[in-house]
């Protein structure tokens, strides 16, 4: 069966199969993001429309509907494709609450008095935000509380103080979950990394440049840059206490591996890390390295296979605070509407990448 055609009128979506089967399948995590028009009728529906499917090469793709009205489509009356989705409502919704969470510093306000100002019940915003951020109120109150902590150990210079000012109830919440939250303990944060040894190098490559910095245990920051003494400065910045010395031999060996990988000489290098992120991010980052070079998967299918389908976002987010650029190659991840997505190190790298490795 062909593929529907993308209209070149306007901004599209590239004519992918996947959203075409999605289209097919009235899946609902299309809803909003994808419209697709029928020649024969010049009318355009949202991918969940009740209506009978049209053939696929009658079809054309859009990503928004003023680009569908601007090829001369009319809005379906079924479906109303200008009104407001049902991931529109849930995003206000969840937005809302969020800035009831974040609003004035106070991230001890209970969840039913955030669900009350936002107009849901308690359960149903559990619902929302696990459906639109992949993670509880709870969590994200949590992560919220974590963030001012980072900021107050900086500025109160005391750990009691900075776990109260940021909106803990008791120390013993922040130690028993310090270590995987902020990489060490909240007094080691507080110095800033104090005598961790890190050894790093810089190497030029087809995208410019790599910085590899490393543990005794493994890699813990790959980053790409246009110079290496902004990378250089970045990785100062991170780690602002550490111990940090020009590289030895082992730290030389991965970033000429990983150099050579990124000129397509050689395939990619399964080298160790030494990262540490929430559960969910760590069981993100292992799938990740489990793609196979010259394949790419999308964020909604690592959602499915990590067994929390509405939680494509979320994954999005862990390939976003992916320390170690290459080792953990979340360039692999793209998003189902087509293209190649966001990259913390930018796209043209991103979409470099994708073609030197299908390449092969």
């Amino acid at each position: 069966m062909n593929s529907p055609r993308s209209s070149r009128r306007a901004i599209e979506t590239p004519p992918d199969p996947a959203v075409w089967q999605g289209i097919l399948e009235r899946d609902r995590r299309l809803d909003g993001l994808v419209y697709y028009g029928v020649t024969s009728t010049r009318i355009f529906c949202r991918p969940t429309c009740p209506s009978r499917r049209p053939r696929p090469d009658r079809v054309v793709i859009f990503t928004n509907t003023d680009s569908a009205k601007a090829a001369g489509f009319r809005p379906c009356k079924r479906c109303k494709p200008e009104a407001a989705t049902s991931r529109d409502v849930a995003q206000k919704i969840v937005a809302a609450a969020c800035a009831v969470l974040d609003g004035g510093g106070d991230t001890r306000v209970s969840i039913r008095a955030v669900a009350s100002s936002a107009g849901v019940s308690e359960r149903r915003l559990r619902e929302l935000f696990d459906e639109v951020l992949g993670v509880s109120p709870a969590r994200f109150a949590d992560a919220l509380r974590f963030a001012r902590l980072r900021a107050a150990l900086h500025r109160e210079g005391d750990v009691t103080t900075a776990i109260y000012a940021a909106g803990f109830e008791a120390p013993s919440r922040v130690y028993e979950t310090a270590s995987r939250r902020l990489g060490m303990s909240p007094a080691r944060y507080l110095r800033g990394a104090q005598h961790q040894r890190l050894s790093y190098t810089t190497v030029r490559c087809p995208l410019g440049y790599i910085l590899v910095a490393a543990t005794a245990k493994g890699l813990c920051h790959v980053s790409l840059g246009n110079d290496a003494q902004t990378l250089e400065r970045d990785l100062l910045t991170e780690f602002p206490k550490a111990v940090v010395t020009r590289a030895d031999a082992a730290v030389r060996d991965w970033a000429k591996a990983l150099a050579s990988y990124v000129e397509g000489r050689t395939a990619w290098p399964l080298l160790p890390v030494d990262v540490r992120g929430t559960a969910f991010q760590a069981k993100v980052w292992d799938v990740l390295r489990s793609i196979p070079e010259g394949e790419t998967v999308t964020y909604a299918r690592i959602a499915d296979l990590l067994g929390v389908p509405k939680a494509a976002r979320a994954v999005a987010r862990a390939c976003a605070t992916n320390r170690v650029a290459l080792a953990i190659p979340c360039h692999r991840v793209v998003p189902a509407v087509g293209g190649v997505g966001g990259y913390r190190w930018g796209t043209r790298r991103k979409a470099e990448l994708l073609k030197r490795e299908q390449r092969g």
